[in-house]
């Protein structure tokens, strides 16, 4: 094997490494989530991101950039959601083919309560990932990525 070849294999091993982290964080929020919030982890991903605006609302591009779906599984998202009464679509007074998301009083009502359960869980699978060696040194970074950033 070449070093070419070596390099590959790092970065490989690195991403598999990501996905596995990944893979751990992902199930025990969904279950956590959905078992004391009735939320899933996309959708807490949405609640969590409008809350997190200026004036509250995003258009439903950024809402699609921000949970990594396309814009059509995105639009089923909201639709969910609005039928919840946890968001509500409004038009863009600027652009009438604008459409934005914002979240209602019921929408951030289950976020308050939803917040201490995701940022529990995301602890408690954090800790148990820092007791695996291989997963070890990612948990170690993750607090010096948000300091670069």
């Amino acid at each position: 094997m070449g070093i070419k070849d070596d390099a590959v294999e790092v970065r490989a091993q690195g991403w598999r490494t990501l996905a596995a982290l990944h893979g751990l964080i992902e199930a025990e929020l969904e279950r956590s989530l959905q078992g004391q919030a009735r939320l899933s982890v996309v959708e807490y991903t949405v609640l969590d991101a409008l809350s997190r605006q200026d004036g509250w609302h995003m258009r439903m591009q950024q809402l699609a950039r921000a949970t990594a779906l396309s814009a059509s599984a995105t639009t089923r998202l909201v639709n969910r959601l609005e039928d919840r009464a946890l968001l509500t679509r409004i038009l863009c007074a600027d652009d009438r083919r604008g459409i934005y998301t914002e979240l209602t009083g019921s929408g951030s009502k289950l976020l308050a309560e939803a917040r201490p359960v995701h940022d529990a869980a995301l602890e408690r699978t954090l800790a148990e990932a820092q007791q695996v060696p291989e997963l070890a040194p990612l948990v170690d970074a993750l607090p010096r990525l948000h300091a670069g950033v």
